[in-house]
């Protein structure tokens, strides 16, 4: 095929690319399980932050975290299978549920392998790894479980709930840190959007709130040591940010083809339009300079969505309150964005949550979505004190209400992974 042939043939596909509608939403975070509730604590303004429960960490120097407060493996998973699945699959189990219900979608035999489920992990069966190897030492292999291992790998995650619901399109979980779960709802859309599925169940999970979890992070210097005042110690964007506040939880999301889910009578909650994932390529931890490879994410998103910076009136900013991180990607959103960046509306909902590592990415995709369903903006809380190098409109401390159709959400990771995802306000049913 000549050249101008081939370009005019990649036109031509890219004008027939599918549209992606967003049908069902759950999530389990520390502001609780269940959308609803975190919705209202969104809005609220309220921290999830408290100090650590789970295991003794008084010799510690961070003793805080974002715990789940409430939830119950029995409302979602039967009793037999609990023990074949590590925390991070449960609380990606409890999501999945959610959503679908959220969504009614049904899966059979006609649509089973046009379906599939993507869900993103960081970090995996952290807690199943420490508390078997305690065990292994005392007794070696008399008390391990053949079920270790499918306990604690990440792609358990899709893969128990592809076994619980049906799916049997493609299936698996990206591995890129802090990025994953965005990674998961990006892929899931691509998908989509190609042609490849007509549905997905994506997202991303994470339960790393264990003493190697937090251990490992204290001793990176990377969280934050404000132990006396928990609710106080995520401040995204603010001077006064010593460091990120480690979460855990998942979140799903329904996705499917726009025209099939209009037909079968779905709710569309948003949809999404479009997807960048780069590389910094530079440092193990540490963001390029100047947020160059945010930046370039977000254009490419951008360009793959074919919206106009200018038209973006929302941005869920990954904002995990470390220092390198808040100050590049205010740098990268103002080489973005240009003059309209101070026109925008930029917050961090890990101030409240904390920083869900592979879950963060997805949670943020559902709070993005619902800002877009009910034109709220969510705040960024315990932003105090103004950083000279972060000087956008991060809707300090107060949510508030706004008319925007277009909003983004930054999710970037160790590594140098980055991911951004472009989320359109529902359509009308006759809207094209």
């Amino acid at each position: 095929m000549e050249r101008r042939d081939l370009n005019a043939s990649m036109v031509k596909d890219a004008m027939q690319r599918r549209r992606v509608a967003v049908t069902g939403i759950g999530a389990v975070s520390p502001l609780g399980c269940g959308v609803e509730r975190n919705w209202r604590a969104l809005v609220a303004g309220r921290s999830g932050i408290g100090p650590i429960t789970r295991f003794a960490c008084e010799d510690f120097p961070t003793r805080i975290a974002g715990q789940v407060p409430d939830f119950d493996p029995d409302d979602f998973i039967e009793k037999k299978d609990r023990k074949k699945m590590d925390v991070f699959i449960q609380y990606a189990m409890g999501a999945a549920t959610m959503a679908m219900e959220s969504a009614g979608l049904v899966i059979d035999e006609d649509n089973a392998a046009r379906v599939g489920c993507i869900v993103g992990v960081g970090i995996g069966g952290l807690e199943s790894i420490e508390e078997t190897h305690l065990s292994f030492i005392e007794s070696r292999l008399k008390r391990l479980s053949p079920f270790f291992i499918p306990k604690l790998i990440g792609n358990l995650a899709p893969g128990q709930i592809s076994m619980r619901f049906g799916a049997k399109g493609i299936n698996y979980a990206p591995t890129s840190a802090c990025a994953s779960g965005a990674h998961g709802v990006g892929e899931a859309f691509r998908l989509i959007r190609d042609g490849y599925l007509d549905a997905a169940i994506a997202g991303g999970a994470e339960a790393a709130v264990t003493p190697l979890g937090v251990g490992g992070f204290s001793v990176m210097r990377a969280l934050s040591t404000r132990n006396d005042e928990p609710t106080r110690a995520s401040r995204p964007f603010d001077r006064e940010r010593d460091g990120f506040v480690i979460g855990e939880g998942a979140a799903i999301v329904i996705l499917e083809e726009l025209e099939s889910a209009r037909a079968r009578g779905a709710t569309i909650l948003a949809e999404i339009v479009g997807y960048g994932a780069n590389a910094d390529a530079f440092h193990i931890t540490q963001p390029a300079p100047e947020g160059r490879g945010a930046a370039d994410c977000m254009r490419m998103a951008l360009a793959d969505a074919r919206v106009v910076p200018e038209a973006v009136g929302y941005v869920n900013a990954h904002g995990t309150s470390t220092q390198h991180n808040d100050a590049n990607e205010t740098r990268a959103i103002k080489q973005v964005f240009g003059d309209h960046a101070h026109r925008l509306a930029v917050s961090s909902t890990k101030s409240m949550t904390g920083h869900l590592l592979g879950a963060a990415g997805s949670l943020e995709a559902v709070y993005t979505v619902l800002a877009l369903r009910e034109q709220v903006l969510p705040p960024t809380i315990n932003y105090e004190n103004p950083d000279p190098e972060c000087d956008l409109d991060y809707v300090p401390n107060v949510s508030r209400p706004a008319a925007f159709d277009v909003a983004i959400s930054n999710s970037f990771g160790f590594g140098g992974t980055n991911a951004c995802l472009v989320l359109r306000r529902a359509p009308s049913q006759g809207d094209d």
